[in-house]
Formats: C-alpha cells, sequence, structure tokens
C-alpha cells in the first residue's frame, strides 16, 4: 500500500487553534514564496509521473486568504520564483500578472466549501477513461476508503466554468477525491503531498479495475462501503506520527 506523505512545514495549513502566541510566525503562516517553490515542483511531478501531458492539468495551494495556483498555458519546467500567480478567494488576482489556469473555479469551488490546502487537477489516462465508461469507480481496492469511499464520477460540463465547479462538488461530497466525466480527476489535501498521493492512488485504482475488468469471463470482486468505511478508518491512523 502506498503510504500517504504528510507534506513539509510550509505545505502545511497555519497554525491551528492552540498553537502558542510565541511559536515560529514562519509555521503558523507560511511563505507565500515557498509554497509556490513547492506548488511548481508538484507540477512538474504530475507530468514527470505521466499524470499530465503538456499544460493539461492545474496545482494549487491555499495560504490564507490567499490562493497560489498554476498559470494557464504555461509548462511547468519554464515556471521560476517571479512567475508566483495568486488569487484571493473571490477569484481577484492579487499577485503576479501571468493569467491563472481556466480551471479557477473548480479549485475556488473546493477552498470555499472544505478545509482544503491544495488541490490537484490532471488529466490522467486511466482515470479518464473509467470516468467515460461508469458513474462511479467500481470498488476494487481499499484505498478509496482513503478517499472517502466510493469514488463518484461528476456530471459533463464545459471546462472551466461554475457549472463544471458545481458538478464537482455534487461528486466530491463526503469525499476528497472524484473524477471528471470526459476530463480527469481532482483531488485535494491538507498538503501538497497529500492531495497529489490521493490523485496517484485514484489513478492506480482506475488501472487496476480496468486490468481486472478486461479479463475474459471473470468479474472483479468488489468491497462493501462498509468495508471501505473500516478501511477508512483505519487508514487515518495510518504512517508515522510527529
Amino acid at each position: 500500500m502506498a503510504e500517504e506523505r504528510q507534506g513539509t512545514a510550509e505545505e502545511a495549513a497555519p497554525g491551528g487553534e492552540g498553537e502558542s502566541p510565541h511559536a515560529d510566525p514562519e509555521r503558523r503562516a507560511p511563505d507565500p514564496a515557498r509554497v509556490w517553490e513547492a506548488l511548481v515542483a508538484t507540477a512538474r511531478r504530475t507530468v514527470t509521473d505521466g499524470l499530465v501531458v503538456g499544460t493539461s492539468g492545474n496545482v494549487s495551494a491555499r495560504v490564507g486568504d490567499l490562493v497560489l495556483v498554476t498559470p494557464t498555458g504555461v509548462p511547468y519546467d519554464r515556471l521560476t520564483p517571479d512567475d508566483i500567480t495568486g488569487v484571493d478567494l473571490t477569484g481577484r488576482q492579487v499577485l503576479g500578472t501571468l493569467v491563472p489556469t481556466s480551471e479557477l473555479p473548480l479549485h475556488l469551488a473546493v477552498y470555499r466549501t472544505t478545509g482544503a490546502r491544495a488541490v490537484v487537477h490532471t488529466h490522467a489516462v486511466h482515470a479518464t477513461a473509467v470516468s467515460t465508461l461508469v458513474p462511479e469507480l467500481p470498488a476494487v481496492h481499499y484505498m478509496a476508503g482513503a478517499l472517502g469511499g466510493t469514488v463518484r464520477v461528476a456530471a459533463y460540463a464545459t471546462y472551466g466554468t461554475e457549472e463544471l465547479a458545481e458538478n464537482m462538488l455534487r461528486a466530491l461530497a463526503g469525499r476528497s477525491g472524484c473524477l471528471l466525466r470526459n476530463h480527469g480527476t481532482v483531488t485535494y489535501g491538507d498538503t501538497l503531498d497529500q492531495a497529489y498521493d490521493r490523485t496517484a492512488q485514484l489513478e492506480w485504482m482506475c488501472r487496476l479495475w480496468l486490468t481486472a475488468s478486461s479479463v475474459p469471463g471473470l468479474t472483479p470482486s468488489l468491497l462493501t462501503e462498509a468495508q471501505l468505511a473500516e478501511a477508512g478508518a483505519r487508514l487515518k491512523g495510518y504512517g508515522q506520527r510527529r
């Protein structure tokens, strides 16, 4: 089972309730420049790992009321510290001169309705293939529990629209990831690493189902909702504790 990494300090949300007023201010309020560096590294990783082709996906991270997001149409290997791009929660650009991703409504919808600190959107091939076949990803593996349960497919809408963002939110209810019909994936998390790992796990589960279901004369066994819920509860305590 692949472990969900918990991310670095600069990727984490600002300090939570009960934190000492004398705590390191950098931990309470991450430096946007350092978060941008981590965001660009995550975006480049989506390409390296084959989850994105060219500039087909996008990544964002929230720092307070600021949302840093990859710009539209710019290859990730060309992004520099000077290309930092940020908007407020209304979508008004407050940092940088590059135009934010066309999927900005999708990212902002997640931040407005969840406690997410990072969002990853890809056009991963196996996940996109599954989105064209079924209304939800069949429960072929317990890692679906890490996303909250059976992964739903959001109804199709044109990319970059509020309609797509609304469809996505319905599919995300009680989940931290979903598929977008004939489009791709969306996952979110407390850190960039966690959001990315959820995307990678979702793509792997889609590949697993496509592989298993392609065997002639056989049908993959599926887990129940209760089994997924039990796995999800156990996964919340998985990994090293700090």
